[in-house]
């Protein structure tokens, strides 16, 4: 839940059967923060957001990806040891809610249900 006055931004997650859930993202949280407060399917986070775990990976919708910062090697790395990356996998847990990114869509992997 957002703290009364904080700024909020649409973030869409699409789950493996294409059902949609839209969820208020807190500027300044993680997307995978988004997504656990709003219980969504498919982003796990057992590490907490610690990028030691790589459950809360994501496809990004291939429309975003020019607006986020690109992965670091840390997250490269979990990215590497998962099955079924694309070229808009991402860690939920390195991406920050910003402004730039209401209305962000992603989607979430089968492999994650």
């Amino acid at each position: 839940m957002a703290d009364p006055g904080s700024e909020l931004v649409k973030i869409i997650f699409i789950d493996a059967d294409g059902g949609t859930r839209e969820c208020d993202g807190e500027i300044g949280k993680s997307v995978m923060e988004t997504a656990v407060n709003d219980l969504v399917e498919g982003i796990v986070a057992e590490c907490g957001g610690y990028c030691s775990c790589a459950t809360c990976h994501a496809y990004v919708d291939p429309a975003w990806m020019d607006r986020l910062p690109a992965p670091e090697m840390i997250e490269r790395d979990m990215l590497d040891g998962l099955l079924n990356v694309r070229p808009n996998s991402r860690l939920t847990c390195q991406l920050k809610v910003t402004e730039d990114l209401d209305g962000i869509v992603f989607t979430t992997p089968a492999s994650q249900y």
